[in-house]
């Protein structure tokens, strides 16, 4: 049986910047899907009638034909071809200069270029290549994505997550394993050089922390208590799985008021199945402990890839306990997003009636929930219920100024 393969979202963006001479670099975690993207663009480079050629340095064989001299490696990239698509780039030794001669040099060659190890590639990223890259983050896939799969429903994706491998794996048995090999893979492979070997335990540990408190407000000290760390190692691995796009941290909202709290984070594992594969817990929702906690996960997941230059994702809680899901910061101007598994009435929730009343340039709120479809107001001004499945369906935000 041939593989399916579906057209993912950034598709068309990543073809486009073909004619663009800027290095196009695709960032994500393991197995989300930048391979593939890479052989499809290859394709129809191919398929348009440009002269191409492939590395996947994961590959000894293609890592030895990129090795040697800068010089040797840029004449091989360079010879007789217009698009050039280097897998797992990291592995190529001084990439930022290579990549920056070809750029100065050779305007008429594109390179695509894809990578895992954050840590390496930020080295690679930082001075030398300022204003030649354009940057795309591959996440796993989401609802709509999802919805080109055949037999596909929406409360699999809240049991599975959006790894693109599910799609060839039919079975219950066959999709735990394949999640669990992405875990396994991401510890000995991205991790284990990382970290000293004595902590890798503790750093498994760590994981399922935070898949467990997924959602909450997460205090360093606990997380070095439970798991026997120094808190300052703690916050070096919270970093390493940050970077290594694994765990997305969202930061709290604040506008200097005395009652809020400023520096809390939550943090959100990169995907529903990984979380679900470290819990060891693949229950439908409806029978899960903490289901609301599953559907901010959804939203957060789904509003993260729609953030443009000019916003930012944030929380809201103040000392007295009020607090909002998300505060969405579109030109600095706040919307109060909420999340609830189960409503029977559009009441408002609290948290956005308390937000409302002391930000007075809200312009609307949101409350995603399972079944209700309505708008409500408050202070003039409307507050969307929408079904979470209704995510990516947010055109109204091109309201706001």
């Amino acid at each position: 049986m041939v593989p399916m393969k579906i057209k993912r979202c950034c598709f068309d963006k990543l073809w486009n910047e073909v004619s663009s001479p800027e290095i196009s670099i695709l960032l994500g975690a393991r197995q989300v899907g930048k391979s593939t993207l890479m052989q499809q663009l290859l394709s129809k480079a191919k398929r348009n009638g440009y002269k191409t050629s492939y590395y996947d340095l994961e590959q000894p064989s293609d890592l030895n034909r990129l090795a040697g001299s800068q010089q040797d490696v840029i004449d091989e990239i360079v010879r007789d071809v217009q698009v050039v698509f280097i897998d797992e780039f990291h592995y190529l030794k001084n990439a930022s200069k290579i990549f920056k001669a070809i750029y100065d040099q050779k305007k008429s060659l594109k390179v695509y270029a894809s990578g895992s190890s954050s840590l390496a590639i930020h080295k690679h990223l930082k001075e030398s290549l300022a204003g030649r890259f354009k940057k795309t983050i591959i996440y796993p896939l989401n609802l709509d994505e999802w919805k080109r799969v055949p037999k596909f429903n929406n409360d699999e994706y809240l049991r599975w997550g959006g790894m693109p491998g599910l799609m060839h794996q039919p079975s219950e048995d066959e999709r735990v394993n394949l999640l669990e090999n992405i875990v396994s893979t991401y510890i000995t492979k991205d991790i284990k050089g990382l970290i000293k070997e004595e902590n890798i335990r503790s750093f498994n540990s760590l994981l399922y922390l935070l898949a467990q408190a997924q959602g909450s407000m997460v205090v360093v000290s606990n997380l070095a208590r439970k798991t026997g760390l120094k808190e300052i190692t703690v916050a070096r691995h919270l970093e390493i799985i940050s970077q290594t796009y694994v765990m997305y941290v969202l930061h709290s909202f604040s506008q200097n008021l005395a009652n809020e709290l400023k520096k809390s984070k939550k943090y959100y594992l990169f995907d529903l199945g990984i979380r679900n594969m470290l819990l060891k817990d693949f229950r439908t929702v409806d029978k899960r402990d903490y289901k609301g906690c599953v559907y901010e996960s959804a939203i957060f997941l789904h509003l993260l890839p729609q953030l443009k230059p000019n916003m930012e994702l944030r929380f809201w809680r103040t000392k007295k306990g009020d607090e909002v899901d998300f505060i969405l910061l579109k030109n600095r101007v706040p919307i109060p997003i909420e999340v609830k598994s189960n409503l029977s009435l559009p009441e408002i929730p609290k948290g956005v009636q308390k937000f409302i009343g002391k930000y007075q340039n809200v312009p609307f709120g949101i409350v995603f929930n399972e079944n209700i479809r309505k708008v409500v107001e408050i202070d003039n001004k409307p507050i969307y219920f929408k079904l979470w499945t209704d995510v990516l369906k947010l055109d109204f935000l091109k309201t706001v100024v």
